[in-house]
């Protein structure tokens, strides 16, 4: 009798299965003893597994010739710990077939996911923007923009990698933006009350909520993941925005220098070039907007370093996102 298909995600330790996975990576490696092999990775949505495949292997020619990153497989496997974490041991392996529909293959199935409802935090984002900014054009192409773009918005990633990769990634990264920028807007209003032009919250929330839009046309969301666009990899996502606002905002009656002030926000926010940013930012709404979008990148690089990393000690691998050692805790005093 066929087994059943478990998630790779749900394998124990010593458990074997059959499983449908994406191969997500495939390198060809050599040992120090200049021993040649493959390092390969499958995953599901919630879990990612590798293994080395010798050029002895009776793997290694289907591994070299067949196997392509980014297509989907159905496996039959063992997960065992090393110490190197945990790695497969392969029994059998194919390329998906039509009939594993009935299995309950998907080509989504694969794909991370955010862990929050993408239609909850799409639905906060519009009701912070129609509570929070008073402005009524400012107010409205906010909302129309979002509402336009609702159903591209609900599953595009944040990124290709590194942070908020996932589906929904953008809206929770939005959101998490948007939340500190009402509480930051908020209280550096309250805390120089005399500053001169006074600090629009308006622009802080709705620099929130739009500064990372140009992804819609930057990224395009696959089976495998998010990739880049051709605009997107000529572009990028920084003036794509602009661009997005400007023709939303067209037509519209729209202070020329709120707008000028709005756009200045989206291409500010990477803040250096070398991020992809054509100006820092130069007014406390960009500044502000910059550093909530930093801070919610880099802690999501965090967290992730810390749920994976596979290094012994009180001290992570640099060999990460953040290109440092994160610490974890666990030193003798």
């Amino acid at each position: 009798m066929p087994a059943a298909v478990v998630p790779l995600s749900e394998l124990a330790e010593g458990q074997e299965g059959d499983f449908f996975a994406l191969l997500s990576e495939k390198q060809e490696l050599t040992t120090r003893d200049g021993k040649p092999y493959f390092r390969v990775s499958f995953r599901d949505s919630q879990r990612e597994v590798g293994l080395p495949v010798w050029a002895d292997s009776p793997l290694a020619t289907a591994c070299r010739n067949e196997w392509a990153v980014g297509e989907f497989y159905k496996l039959r496997a063992k997960v065992q710990q090393t110490n190197f974490g945990p790695q497969l041991e392969i029994r059998r392996i194919r390329p998906i077939e039509k009939s594993d529909a009935k299995d309950g293959f998907d080509p989504q199935m694969c794909l991370p996911v955010s862990r929050f409802d993408p239609e909850q935090m799409f639905a906060e984002l519009v009701a912070t923007a129609k509570e929070h900014i008073r402005d009524e054009q400012v107010r409205r192409l906010v909302v129309d923009i979002h509402e336009e773009n609702q159903s591209a918005l609900l599953t595009l990633p944040a990124a290709t990698r590194n942070h908020h990769a996932f589906v929904s990634g953008y809206l929770e990264h939005v959101l998490n933006v948007t939340r500190t920028c009402v509480h930051l807007a908020e209280k550096y209003a309250d805390l120089y009350p005399d500053l001169s032009p006074p600090l629009d919250k308006d622009l802080v929330i709705a620099g929130a909520m739009l500064h990372d839009v140009g992804k819609l046309r930057e990224l395009a969301t696959t089976a495998a993941g998010a990739e880049y666009t051709a605009a997107g990899a000529l572009v990028g996502h920084v003036l794509q925005g602009r661009d997005i606002v400007r023709e939303a905002a067209a037509g519209q009656k729209i202070d020329p220098e709120k707008l000028l002030r709005l756009e200045h926000v989206i291409i500010a926010h990477q803040r250096l070039p070398e991020w992809g940013a054509p100006k820092p930012p130069m007014t406390p709404e960009a500044l502000i907007v910059h550093y909530a979008d930093d801070l919610d990148a880099k802690l999501n690089m965090m967290v992730a370093v810390l749920a994976e990393d596979r290094n012994d000690g009180p001290v992570t691998s640099r060999r990460n996102a953040l290109g440092q050692p994160v610490f974890r805790g666990g030193a003798s005093t």
